[in-house]
């Protein structure tokens, strides 16, 4: 779920896992899930803080 919806965003699983530990982002996996299946705004917003982690 995480990985599918990650890379619909642009960013593979183990990017997005690392952007977030570089953000200090602290949402453990079962958490992502839920967001990737039930809140996409959400779960995009994490995923950008993560990328500009990143960059």
């Amino acid at each position: 779920r995480i990985n599918a919806q990650s890379r619909s965003e642009g960013i593979g699983y183990s990017r997005l896992i690392a952007g977030l530990k570089k953000a200090n982002i602290e949402l453990d996996r079962r958490v992502l899930a839920d967001l990737a299946v039930h809140d996409k705004v959400a779960f995009s917003a994490v995923v950008q803080r993560a990328k500009a982690a990143l960059a």
